[in-house]
């Protein structure tokens, strides 16, 4: 059998790619480490669902999943674009959607490293998992010519992430 790579191994079961979701990312002691390595998931009934009960690596092996009241309970598609996901992971191999998650990844990676004031991971990851990433890269790039226009220094990481935060938000 072939061996998984790292990529494959972020494939969470509701859909999200581990690597945007803010739980991953997290450095809390209460950090996932992703869907596929283990047993660390009890808490989380998505996971339950989706790998104890049925056997699946995903989601999209369940019939049931687009009525899936496990999903709806935990309001998967509030918070990520599951569905979506799940409909390309089923429609084709995953090869094309893992490509364009580990981009979104990278793209958060920046964000978070260069603008996380403590305060903006979830909102980082929910626009990174939401949003073209290039449209992200725009952003990121309009948000570098106004703190140079607007003379903000590197160290000011609040003011660097509320300025990127509003040209996100005229994306969405």
């Amino acid at each position: 059998m072939m061996q998984k790579s790292k990529a494959e191994d972020l494939i969470g079961c509701c859909g999200l790619y581990c690597g945007l979701c803010n739980k991953y990312q997290s450095t809390a002691p209460s950090r996932c480490i992703g869907c596929i390595t283990g047993e660390q998931h009890s808490w989380c009934s998505i996971w339950n669902c989706c790998v104890k009960k049925h056997g699946f690596d995903n989601c999209a092996g369940c019939s049931d999943v687009f009525k899936c009241t496990v999903h709806t309970r935990r309001k998967v598609a509030e918070w990520i674009p599951a569905a979506d996901n799940l409909c390309q992971i089923q429609a084709s191999s995953s090869v094309t959607w893992l490509e364009e998650q580990k981009e979104r990844q990278s793209v958060l990676e920046e964000l978070l490293q260069n603008y996380n004031e403590g305060r903006s991971m979830s909102f980082y990851c929910k626009v990174c998992a939401a949003i073209p990433v290039d449209s992200l890269r725009q952003a990121i790039k309009k948000a570098k010519a106004k703190f140079k226009s607007e003379q903000v220094g590197n160290s000011d990481l609040k003011t660097k992430a509320r300025m990127l935060k509003d040209i996100i938000d005229t994306l969405k």
